[in-house]
């Protein structure tokens, strides 16, 4: 038994009218017949196209607001018929039921409304209903029946219609069920979220998350591992709305360790300052302010410039031309920014596999969300980590308060430290970082390792002293001993953040006034696993 199906009868309800009338005309000259509904039904009429109404299939008028119109045993019936079973065709004929070969149906567009925060009320109205649940009962029957649920799929569609005389195959029906079935998840996935928020509900019982696919990856974190980006609903500016102008492919580390990088530059407000975020494995291995971007770029560089090699440069202002220049000095992977100049485009296509992203704005780093990790068996779903320390009350703790110069480098580096894997420690100076120590077991590994890395730069420059002479020191969590603290005011700190809310806060204190150093509590804490 062959398993074409012919395509005699379609069912087209669609939001997306993209592509509708030429696809139409393409069934129609392959004498299929058309039904559809409501504003699908006088696009068609209007191109000139035979179509019937579903009223006139169900011999019920569209009701309630549109809210009822294909829920019916004539349009159900149609496509859940299994062909070759004899009971179902008795009850077909015996009912007045003809079968729906093709189901072409795409979704209100709830993502889109609750994105624009619309009023409660008109995401609702958004909400499809009948068109899941003719989705799921075509896909369902996909033995028989083909389902398209995005214009994208018109094509392939025609393509076996006309290979086929007018029938499709079931290996092609099967994929479009997936399809179906996984849209219609994501869909489900986008209201439940949406609901939650509404009810301010931090834990619902259920949990669901849906995207669409961006692109297959070459590979995972390694070359054994597969790996594909997709798209949420949530409207972030950053990896997933940005734009590539150019450059190879990004790979599953590239997106991840970009993300990092501009979520990080965020932080920084491009109305007041320029700044700049070169990130590694996640972890930003030099971040600055400075005058314009090129000033900003060149003291981040100068924080650790071997790690920098093969780095991601985020950028919180329109890339330049004197800032690119800058960049392609060293090999960079990705540069991400909210827009570029046609000059520094220019400069950076000639590095050919240099990738340049710009995304239209900064994320931010004041919107709540939620990030997701995946555990074995489970999922674990925070809020984003939305504390910005311009919000945060500092308390002075120590004898000695910050000087007006400490106090503005304190701030910056404790941005910074929220975006470095914990436990962190960040020297900076002159609002620059000058030392990171990131993703150590114990916190005075992280004070030691920064310290090292700053004397390492320092001598690479061929400077007399360490860059952590004079420095601030920014802690992502309390100091659980006084040692961490000790090893920063040994390398030259001068003034420290750090959360507070140790046991020992007492003998951290005491340890910072013997050697006249000022401290201040935040009361928030960063960790970043």
């Amino acid at each position: 038994m062959t398993d074409l199906r012919r395509v005699t009868r379609a069912l087209i309800s669609v939001s997306d009218k993209s592509g509708l009338t030429d696809f139409a005309r393409a069934l129609a000259g392959h004498n299929v017949e058309l039904i559809s509904t409501g504003g699908t039904a006088k696009a068609l009429a209007a191109a000139g196209l035979k179509v019937i109404d579903v009223t006139e299939l169900t011999g019920f008028p569209e009701m309630m607001d549109g809210r009822v119109k294909t829920l019916h045993p004539k349009v159900h019936g149609g496509l859940l018929a299994i062909r070759d079973n004899k009971e179902h065709q008795a009850a077909m004929q015996a009912h007045a039921i003809r079968p729906i070969d093709l189901l072409v149906v795409n979704l209100y567009p709830f993502e889109a409304t609750a994105a624009k925060n619309a009023a409660f009320d008109e995401c609702i109205e958004n909400i499809d209903v009948g068109g899941p649940a003719m989705i799921r009962a075509a896909a369902k029957n996909h033995a028989d029946v083909a389902v398209v649920v995005e214009p994208e799929d018109y094509a392939s569609v025609l393509a076996e219609l006309l290979t086929h005389d007018g029938a499709t195959t079931h290996a092609l029906r099967k994929k479009l069920a997936a399809k179906a079935f996984a849209r219609s998840a994501a869909y489900d996935s986008a209201i439940a979220i949406w609901f939650a928020q509404q009810l301010a509900d931090p834990a619902p019982a259920y949990r669901t998350f849906g995207g669409k696919l961006a692109e297959p990856l070459r590979y995972g974190e390694n070359p054994h591992q597969s790996a594909a980006f997709y798209r949420t609903p949530e409207l972030r500016l950053g990896v997933a709305s940005a734009r590539q102008l150019q450059g190879k492919q990004l790979s599953y580390n590239n997106l991840n360790d970009t993300d990092a990088a501009y979520e990080c530059v965020a932080e920084f407000d491009p109305k007041r300052t320029a700044a700049c975020a070169i990130i590694k494995h996640a972890n930003p291995c030099g971040v600055a302010e400075g005058g314009d971007l090129s000033d900003a770029y060149r003291k981040a560089l100068a924080c650790d410039p071997t790690s920098a090699f093969g780095g991601i440069v985020a950028l919180n202002r329109t890339l330049d031309a004197e800032a690119a220049r800058a960049i392609v000095e060293i090999f960079t992977e990705v540069i991400i920014a909210p827009d570029a100049t046609e000059e520094a485009i220019k400069l950076i296509g000639a590095k050919k596999n240099l990738r340049l992203l710009v995304t239209g704005g900064l994320p931010n780093p004041r919107a709540s969300g939620l990030l997701v990790k995946s555990v074995a068996g489970g999922l674990l779903v925070q809020t984003r980590d939305n504390a910005v320390v311009d919000d945060m009350a500092l308390k002075t703790v120590t004898k000695r308060a910050p000087t007006e110069r400490e106090l503005a480098d304190l701030r910056f580096a404790f941005r910074v430290a929220k975006h470095v894997k914990s436990n962190a420690i960040v020297y900076a100076k002159d609002l620059s970082t000058v030392g990171i120590g990131a993703g150590q077991m114990s916190r005075i590994d992280s004070a030691r390792i920064a310290a090292q890395k700053a004397l390492d730069s320092a001598r690479q420059a061929k400077l007399s002293a360490p860059l952590t002479k004079g420095s601030v020191v920014a802690s992502d969590a309390f100091f659980p001993f006084a040692d961490g603290l000790e090893v920063a005011i040994e390398a030259g700190c001068t003034a420290v953040i750090q959360p507070g809310g140790s046991m020992r806060d007492d003998e951290v204190i005491k340890a910072a006034d013997a050697k006249n150093i000022a401290m201040v509590f935040t009361g928030t804490r960063h960790f970043r696993h």
